[in-house]
């Protein structure tokens, strides 16, 4: 090896002389010891194979640099909330609905110790799991029952494996819907043993072509609530009300997979009414299945809702035990619902995030703008639209006031830079701006959204 080769070989630092530096201690604290002490280690692994071949020793602070560098590459935003500034209420892949505050502070009180999930107090002995959390949710839909999982797809798993494994569940053409992350419903089907039949076409399904295919394979009916897609022009529905009497007449249980889990009429938000659990059951559904964390405003489960006989049934399925609800997300329901209970559904951030008018909207952002100003950036307010999303309410858009934000150099470094900083942001790209949509972000992010702005945009 040439002697210039070695000469920068001895230049590289102990793996402990860089651990023991100011500048990681924050991050060792963050991630811990062993998760930095591994990422020196690969970054002068890295270096070493580079001056090996014939390349040169970075100086001390470089090295740092390029150890934070790693860390924010290989862990973003870890443990840290996001900004959403997308306008995007119910973002799937930040987690869709926000927790109240009165749900946090239930599990910052409980979560800490023990908690009561499966006993019986009054007895001592063991009994249902979270019964209190399923005897709100009776009092606030109306349902003789309720059982709830860990997310609506193993809802509708639990309820066909249990109800109709082996036989034929009949489904419109249009509402074989694909959800988040490629599943689809009958993909879901397949997995419970149920055999899908499917009826009418993709626009137009009527009640002769569910009563045309009722044999003595049928096992029930299924309408499954176009939540995430809306089809428009030439098309026809089948009414629950007229399912429910096809389904009466063969004695056969009619399931509806709500899927959004709207509770309250969402137009009182400013938008489109969306179908709720308590008009399912008013039209017939015998069960009622829905999100959590969508339009309930809680956290991920699946609900599900509907007459004893039949919920009675689902709990004695083995499968109940692989998706059976934890502790924490029945103590978020019980303090979700309760909110719902107590008529304080303005409190829950959805909601809070859909009411939000106009001038509270330009309010914010024109002292966003003046804080942007202080920062250097050249900001000015515009018009927009926010979305519902997180499969609910489609096409359903907020008018909102947006920032549009001139950021100098390259607009996909300063992205990159952005959703890797402390604390991660998200927002939209739009004439060569970045576009913040306040609607979603907490007022008390909004100081964390400039300090994140003007740290990216340095970097980029």
């Amino acid at each position: 090896m040439p002697n210039d080769n070695q000469n920068e070989l001895r230049k590289l630092p102990s793996v402990e002389k860089v651990l023991s530096g100011p500048d990681l201690a924050p991050a060792i604290d963050r991630y811990s010891h062993p998760v930095v002490t591994a990422t020196v280690r690969e970054i002068i692994d890295q270096i070493r194979e580079r001056v090996v071949k014939g390349g040169q020793t970075p100086p001390f602070d470089a090295i740092v640099d390029m150890v934070k560098h790693h860390l924010a590459v290989e862990w973003p935003g870890f443990l840290e909330p996001v900004v959403n500034a997308t306008g995007i209420i119910l973002h799937t892949n930040l987690g869709r609905a926000p927790l109240s505050p009165s749900a946090v502070d239930a599990l910052s009180k409980i979560l800490g110790g023990y908690y009561a999930l499966e006993l019986d107090l009054d007895t001592g002995e063991r009994g249902v799991r979270a019964q209190s959390m399923e005897k709100l949710l009776q009092m606030a839909t109306g349902a003789e029952s309720a059982l709830v999982v860990n997310n609506n797809a193993a809802a509708v798993l639990l309820i066909l494996s249990t109800l109709a494994k082996g036989k034929e569940v009949i489904v419109s053409r249009g509402e074989l819907v694909q959800i988040g992350g490629g599943f689809r419903v009958p993909e879901v089907m397949a997995a419970s043993g149920a055999i899908l039949r499917e009826v009418g076409t993709t626009n137009q399904t009527f009640i002769r072509d569910f009563e045309a295919a009722v044999s003595d394979q049928t096992a029930m009916l299924m309408v499954v609530h176009r939540s995430n897609f809306a089809i428009r022009g030439f098309t026809h529905d089948t009414a629950l009300q007229e399912l429910k009497e096809l389904a009466k007449q063969f004695d056969l249980p009619l399931v509806l997979d709500l899927g959004s889990g709207a509770i309250i009429d969402t137009a009182l938000f400013g938008m489109t009414h969306e179908p709720t659990v308590a008009e399912a059951f008013a039209s017939g559904a015998d069960i009622v299945c829905i999100s959590g964390d969508k339009l309930f405003g809680g956290p991920q489960c699946g609900i599900i809702l509907g007459k004893k006989n039949y919920i009675d049934v689902l709990r004695k399925n083995p499968l109940l035990r692989a998706i059976r609800i934890d502790k924490y997300a029945a103590v978020a329901v019980s303090a979700t619902i309760l909110q719902y209970l107590k008529g304080q559904t303005s409190q829950l951030p959805v909601y809070r995030m859909m009411g939000a008018t106009l001038e509270e909207l330009d309010r914010r952002c024109g002292i966003l703008v003046e804080k942007l100003a202080k920062a250097g950036f050249a900001a000015e307010v515009t018009d927009g639209e926010s979305l519902a999303g997180g499969g609910s309410l489609p096409d359903e858009t907020l008018p909102t006031r947006l920032i549009e934000i001139a950021i100098p150099g390259s607009m996909d470094n300063f992205c990159h830079w952005l959703r890797l900083g402390s604390p991660p942001v998200l927002g939209c790209v739009r004439g060569g701006k970045f576009i913040i949509d306040l609607r979603t972000v907490f007022p008390d992010q909004e100081d964390d959204l400039v300090r994140a702005i003007a740290a990216a945009a340095g970097k980029s």
